[in-house]
């Protein structure tokens, strides 16, 4: 097992310091990353390593790919693109804790039903942050403005708790890309075995990650915490200055519920969709 964590250590680390040269995390999320990639890499092995490097690989490549199209409106985004240890615990903190109960239930009930439950919401959880990563990224490349979930008005693009064809189609994308890798590194047979066939973990999968997008959206629309610039007269999540230095007014949502709890509750949300199915059919 040490051997094993010690492995976990050196390609966690060593994924971060890239990622943290290539600034697509800064310091702080750096430091996160490593300890979690650490926790997946060592405690779970290799199809969870697959999986979780799958939506780390795609999203931080799509950021930085379309990175010039999303300074346009960076202004009024919370944080730029370099995610930070809130983003990247928000993103993989649930796929960590979930292969932590794999390990430790392991330990103690080595054939136990819940197993190939908890590997497919590890999945899910992280098919649901790709889906939300590619939705954000490509549908700013939309030349039609996406729909307000509260008022079903056309808001600027980027806007949170808004959605368009576009966007949607791009989520369906993102989870359907980590539902894909999850289901070859089960031929290869790296993957825990038992529950869903492959053709069906590939669907709930892809379908749970897009819900988990779904609800990041409604969450945006109904209760997370959107802010007013005075001065630029522009909706923003920033608080508590804008970009041009005014301080911003809180307009709608929950004050502490800023889009690190949303995408918390978007990943959660998929992980506990995918179990509840795999599982609840056992009994």
């Amino acid at each position: 097992m040490f051997a094993k964590l010690l492995i976990g250590l050196i390609a966690g680390v060593g994924i971060a310091a890239l990622a943290y040269r290539a600034r697509s995390l800064d310091l702080s999320g750096a430091i996160a990353a490593g300890f979690l990639g650490t926790m997946v890499f060592g405690l779970g092995g290799v199809a969870w390593a697959i999986v979780l490097l799958t939506f780390f690989v795609t999203a931080s490549g799509l950021s930085m790919i379309f990175k010039g199209r999303k300074s346009q409106i960076a202004d009024d985004f919370a944080k730029g693109s370099r995610r930070d240890a809130g983003q990247v615990l928000a993103n993989g903190g649930v796929s960590g804790v979930l292969a932590l109960v794999y390990f430790l239930l392991v330990l103690v009930s080595p054939q136990h039903p819940l197993l190939p439950a908890l590997w497919l919401g590890f999945a899910a959880s992280l098919a649901a942050a790709n889906a939300d990563t590619w939705a954000t990224e490509l549908g700013v490349l939309n030349h039609h403005q996406p729909i307000s979930l509260r008022n079903f008005k056309r808001v600027p693009g980027g806007t949170s708790g808004a959605v368009s064809l576009a966007g949607t189609l791009a989520a369906l994308a993102g989870a359907a890309v980590v539902a894909g890798v999850t289901v070859l590194t089960g031929l290869a047979g790296w993957a825990p075995v038992g529950g869903l066939s492959l053709g069906g973990q590939f669907v709930l999968i892809s379908l749970a990650g897009l819900l988990g997008a779904m609800i990041d959206s409604l969450l945006g629309a109904w209760v997370q915490a959107m802010y007013y610039c005075p001065v630029c007269r522009k909706d923003t999540e920033r608080h508590p200055l804008h970009s041009c230095g005014t301080e911003t007014i809180l307009t709608r949502g929950i004050a502490w519920l800023q889009n690190d709890w949303v995408n918390a509750a978007c990943t959660l949300s998929a992980a506990l969709t995918a179990i509840a199915i795999t599982w609840l059919p056992i009994y």
